[in-house]
């Protein structure tokens, strides 16, 4: 494995069948206290199951692959290039319910570049598995630093949880802001100011 990657996932060994997926819906359907063969539900673990095939398909993508393509020809151009308010749909690794909100990406380029789609791409990846965001952050701007080798990454999510707002304490008006900046971003506070300021200013 590549120094400095995220870690990979660990494949499950013998991965349970779509049948045997759809059983446990309706084992869940009957501890919540309901009839899973009422006319109702009776589609109700299909639909799950095909659901959680579009919630967690970020497992079986591989996020360094998304930012292989580069373009080295870019006339010079050395200043940030930002990517902001990219929707972001993941699910809580502890209570598996999700977590919404916007990712704002930024790197400063040392010759090559990449898509900008494939920004808000690699965001996607690593949204569409269980996970916690303060993970999450770090997965984006770790790959994206260790993959284009560019001169500083800042990657910013502010997301609600409903693991807050649905459940528990029940704080819908809250939401949660995680950070990773690496290279230029962490060392040099005007960067930092600069792109914390450009992402901010549709806002303002």
């Amino acid at each position: 494995m590549t120094k400095g990657l995220p870690k990979k996932i660990t494949k499950i060994r013998s991965k349970p069948s779509r049948r045997e997926a759809e059983k446990a819906v309706k084992t869940l359907i009957k501890w919540a206290g309901d009839n899973p063969n009422r006319e109702g539900l009776k589609e109700t673990p299909k639909r799950v199951v095909n659901a959680y095939e579009e919630f967690f398909h970020g497992y079986h993508i591989k996020p360094e692959e998304v930012l292989s393509k580069t373009f080295d020809e870019v006339k010079g151009y050395d200043e940030m290039i930002i990517v902001r308010d990219i929707a972001i749909e993941s699910h809580c690794e502890h209570h598996m319910v999700p977590f919404i909100g916007i990712a704002h990406i930024g790197y400063i380029p040392d010759k090559r570049v990449v898509g900008i789609s494939k920004l808000a791409r690699i965001a996607d990846v690593f949204a569409k598995r269980l996970q916690t965001q303060e993970t999450m952050t770090a997965q984006i701007a770790d790959t994206i630093n260790e993959v284009l080798k560019p001169r500083g990454v800042a990657v910013v999510i502010d997301a609600q949880h409903q693991c807050m707002t649905t459940r528990g304490i029940h704080k819908s008006e809250s939401s949660t802001i995680t950070s990773r900046m690496l290279g230029l971003f962490r060392t040099n506070s005007n960067t930092r100011n600069e792109f914390m300021n450009l992402i901010n200013s549709a806002n303002n």
